[in-house]
């Protein structure tokens, strides 16, 4: 069995870089404790808000936002109250309706824009 490769100078480093990694993430500036709240819409549409005023996201909101809920889920593991997992895979389901309502509006916004090269 292979052992895991651990930092010989400060194992403390490479063990727990998640925890680096969500205190210190320049991508998305979450709400203090936005995990852990009961309420699948409220932690959905903090998670949105932060992905919509991040500038240096890579994907879209969406991608950004699941992105960061998926890596909380993935980290905590075994650790995770089953009550609060099923809160956060909820919440999945509330950011994807988001997601869908803001691409919706924004189609809609553009269509009864009217086009300024169209002769009346």
């Amino acid at each position: 069995m292979k052992s895991k490769k651990t930092n010989s100078t400060n194992p403390s480093k490479t063990k727990h870089w998640s925890k680096t990694v969500t205190e210190h993430s320049h991508a998305l500036q979450l709400e203090k404790n936005v995990f852990t709240w009961n309420s699948p819409e409220k932690i959905a549409h903090s998670l949105w808000s932060s992905a919509l005023q991040s500038t240096q996201r890579k994907g879209t909101p969406l991608q950004s936002a699941m992105s960061m809920l998926n890596f909380y889920i993935n980290r905590a593991g075994k650790n995770l109250n089953p009550s609060q997992k099923n809160t956060l895979l909820q919440t999945k389901i509330v950011l994807r309706k988001i997601a869908n309502s803001h691409k919706t509006n924004k189609e809609r916004s553009e269509k009864n824009i009217p086009n300024k090269n169209k002769r009346n």
